[in-house]
């Protein structure tokens, strides 16, 4: 039988995975976004990460309609799993898009699981809720995987074919089919392991170790700016030893490093632990922008000062503004009665604000009179337009420069981490 792939969800994580399995299957990309379904049907990616080319000549379609998806017989779920109000694991979102895919899922279908989870949540939440409407027992009447994703937003250099892909499946037989299907797009080739568990744990390890790394040269980088020296070219400096990871301080948001660690942290719980590194890197990170604000404050006296803020994603050179720290940052600015204006011209749409605080989003800059332009985002096209550009953007000669992410010598700006 051919293999017809519904990929569900077509997001950053999703839509790579469509474009590349349609060179070799009839695939379906679905999504409940009726205008990410229409964009995507005229080879338009907003996100910017896959161009009009990449869209040529496929074997795809986009669809809103769930219907569509009943004839295929590989489903790969790659639905966003956020954090809630609690910083506990949101993931109703993938449990009610199992109720409902057991109720199109047919004997000897595929059911293989991306989005990101605490071990052993593929088992324990989301297989009891496609049996239980399907009727069918996984292992006797489906197959069940689960390949975490490493789609690094940004990065045209890693690439999804060009990342080694951890695989597992719920028996050998999964384990197999799902190895046959990435083998087809993975150049880089796959990983094999023992269970869908360790491949869960595996996905949130990656991005703990570095949650936990991050955590130490924001905690480092408050010393180097008691000592007047640069946290950049300390951290270049041990670099050189051959063992040394390199981490450079600043803000944690996204959908991954920010929200992993606390899914391991949750799971943690579950078993009487005390994930005390994890839970204080946390604290750590999360005290970032306030220190990035206490410390305007502190260097700035003047009442409510016009504030430009550059940079508005979770990290450089993407257009994702999901769970930016940026919003942390305008929302301490905002209880000190400023209302930051905010350019970042690799966003079409503006920043995400699900917080509902106070920011003027431009999508052109212009000179005015700014107290304050605090570069927030280590993007290419701010390193080009350089120093003196940026601070040409105010009227005021002594507009102070905040450097977050050290682009520039410390000696010309005002501060930095």
């Amino acid at each position: 039988m051919k293999k017809i792939i519904a990929v569900i969800g077509v997001g950053y994580v999703g839509l790579p995975l469509a474009l590349r399995f349609s060179n070799h299957f009839k695939v379906i990309g679905f999504d409940r976004s009726a205008s990410r379904v229409l964009e995507l049907s005229k080879s338009i990616d907003v996100n910017k990460e896959e161009n009009t080319k990449n869209f040529s000549k496929k074997s795809i379609v986009f669809t809103n309609n769930f219907e569509l998806l009943k004839n295929c017989n590989v489903y790969i779920i790659t639905l966003p799993t956020p954090l809630n109000k609690k910083n506990s694991p949101d993931l109703i979102a993938v449990i009610n898009l199992c109720k409902n895919l057991g109720k199109i899922l047919k004997r000897k279908d595929t059911v293989i699981f991306e989005s990101t989870v605490y071990p052993g949540a593929t088992e324990e939440l989301f297989l009891p809720a496609l049996e239980k409407t399907s009727g069918l027992k996984v292992n006797k009447d489906f197959y069940l995987g689960y390949t975490p994703e490493r789609i690094n937003p940004g990065d045209k250099i890693n690439i999804l074919e060009k990342i080694t892909k951890v695989v597992s499946g719920s028996n050998k037989q999964s384990l197999d089919i799902v190895a046959n299907l990435y083998k087809k797009i993975i150049k880089a080739g796959l990983h094999r392991v023992s269970s869908i568990k360790v491949a869960e744990l595996s996905k949130v390890v990656e991005n703990t170790q570095r949650f936990v790394n991050i955590a130490l040269v924001n905690e480092i980088s408050v010393l180097c700016n008691k000592l007047k020296i640069q946290t950049k070219e300390v951290i270049d400096a041990a670099s050189t030893k051959w063992n040394f990871m390199k981490f450079y301080p600043g803000l944690v948001g996204g959908h991954c490093i920010a929200v992993d660690p606390l899914y391991l942290s949750y799971k943690s719980k579950f078993y009487r632990l005390n994930p005390d590194i994890i839970n204080t890197s946390h604290k750590i990170n999360s005290t970032v922008p306030n220190y990035i604000v206490s410390s305007l404050s502190n260097l700035v006296p003047k009442k409510n000062p016009k504030v430009l803020i550059l940079g508005a994603t979770f990290k450089e050179n993407c257009s994702d503004t999901r769970n930016s720290g940026v919003i942390k940052v305008i929302q301490l600015l905002n209880k000190k009665k400023i209302k930051p204006t905010v350019f970042d011209p690799n966003v079409n749409l503006g920043l995400n604000n699900e917080t509902n605080c106070r920011f003027e989003f431009v999508k052109k800059i212009y000179k005015s009179k700014y107290d304050v332009i605090i570069i927030l985002v280590a993007h290419d096209i701010f390193k080009k337009m350089g120093l003196q550009k940026i601070k040409n953007l105010s009227s005021y000669k002594n507009c102070f420069i905040m450097d977050i992410k050290s682009i520039f010598p410390k000696n010309k700006v005002g501060f930095q981490l």
